[in-house]
């Protein structure tokens, strides 16, 4: 069997500069059969470098462009899945690049390429591999869409009418899964605010190589043919989850760029919490973590924020919640969960990763602290304190906080 093609996939917000990138890169690579995925191949430069002079362009019925120096162009208007295999298929390819929409997550693209698709049957994992995972960073523009608070239905970019994603979560999301992150149009910025936003990113990121550039201009090298990928772990690699597990040290002190993680066997006073979380510390960069709330006692709440944008929900069911054979069960099967049992609360409990910018870390834990509930309240009971929740209604709670984050 032939090995699997390797396959490079581009994220990052719309206006990054991708198609930039991409034109760049398929002008420079001359090692690979390339072809290329876009969305919108109208931007690509086909009519330039890439044809040689009395060269043949064809564009076949599935919006398929060939070029003499073996690039191949699709659109993505058919499935993902069925493009590329039906490029793996054809044969006669080196290399596959993917450049992905400016508002598509990462993860789900990835994982067109680990498991079988349940519902078409197909199994790429055998033709294909995931060698790279790039996300492009306006330099420019990225604070401006982080701390802007909208969604992508209010700039008219929702893939639906019911998107009701937030810019900076969608920023978020690229930014922590990727192999190498491209900081793109540092030559719009001073190089200490430079190296003040990369200081951000690897806070966020620590594991990705970060690239500074202007124009898209990278050595293809650098995001082609890396060997970088690996699913589990690019799903471990964002800040929040190292500083959790203490294995991330930031060494960003030269910008005041710091990250702690509040823990208590406490629960806190809904109401209290959302008040909290409604007037966020705008220091705050990154919060990511399972809380423990009073009226929703039997549950683990997930909280995240980035930027102007925080999200509350519930995520699962404390396993001191459930019956005793099925606790004792897990128990057995997680010795990890074992090792770590309160005999008191079990596994219920607050562990909130925090990342800030010039961040006072003891003011912020007296101020979660004063949400926790008092002595006297733990005397009560769950039902003698109002839900604040609507979760029966929606599965997402959203607060915003009313200020922007410091970044000049």
């Amino acid at each position: 069997m032939s090995s699997p093609i390797p396959v490079t996939v581009l994220s990052g917000y719309l206006g990054s500069g991708k198609t930039t990138l991409l034109n760049h890169l398929l002008h420079e690579q001359t090692e690979w059969i390339v072809a290329v995925i876009v969305n919108d191949m109208s931007e690509i430069n086909i009519d330039a470098g890439l044809i040689e002079r009395g060269s043949m362009l064809s564009r076949t019925e599935e919006n398929l462009v060939e070029m003499s120096n073996g690039c191949i162009c699709c659109t993505l208007r058919d499935d993902l899945l069925q493009e590329v295999q039906r490029i793996a298929g054809q044969g006669g390819v080196d290399y596959i690049l993917i450049e992905s929409t400016g508002i598509s997550e990462p993860i789900p693209v990835a994982q067109t390429f680990t498991y079988e698709d349940e519902e078409s049957g197909i199994d790429l994992s055998g033709s294909c591999r995931l060698d790279t995972m790039v996300t492009m960073v306006d330099a420019a523009r990225f604070w401006s869409d982080y701390t802007s608070g909208e969604t992508l239905l209010e700039r008219s970019q929702g893939a639906a009418d019911d998107d009701e994603r937030e810019i900076a979560d969608l920023l978020i999301e690229q930014i922590e899964f990727c192999d190498v992150l491209v900081v793109n149009k540092t030559d719009l910025l001073e190089p200490e605010q430079v190296h003040r936003l990369t200081s951000m990113l690897r806070a966020l990121q620590p594991n990705a190589e970060i690239i500074e550039t202007a124009f898209g201009r990278v050595a293809p090298s650098s995001v082609l043919g890396t060997g970088k990928f690996s699913f589990d772990e690019a799903l471990q690699a964002p800040g929040w989850l190292q500083e959790l597990e203490q294995e991330h040290e930031p060494e960003t002190e030269e910008y005041h760029i710091s990250s702690f993680v509040f823990r208590s066997r406490i629960p806190f006073h809904s109401e209290r919490l959302l008040e909290y979380l409604e007037a966020f510390p705008r220091q705050v960069i990154r919060a990511k973590g399972i809380i423990w709330c009073i009226t929703r006692n039997d549950t683990a709440l997930l909280l995240s924020q980035a930027g102007m944008s925080i999200q509350l929900e519930p995520v699962s069911y404390w396993v001191a919640s459930l019956p005793d054979g099925q606790q004792q069960r897990t128990l057995e099967e997680q010795p990890e969960l074992k090792a770590s049992w309160d005999p008191v609360t079990g596994d219920k409990c607050t562990e909130l990763v925090i990342i800030g910018q010039h961040l006072d870390q003891q003011q912020v834990i007296r101020e979660l602290t004063a949400c926790l509930l008092t002595e006297e309240e733990q005397q009560s009971g769950e039902s003698d304190f109002h839900d604040p929740f609507p979760w029966l209604v929606s599965p997402h709670h959203h607060v915003n906080s009313g200020d922007e984050h410091p970044h000049a």
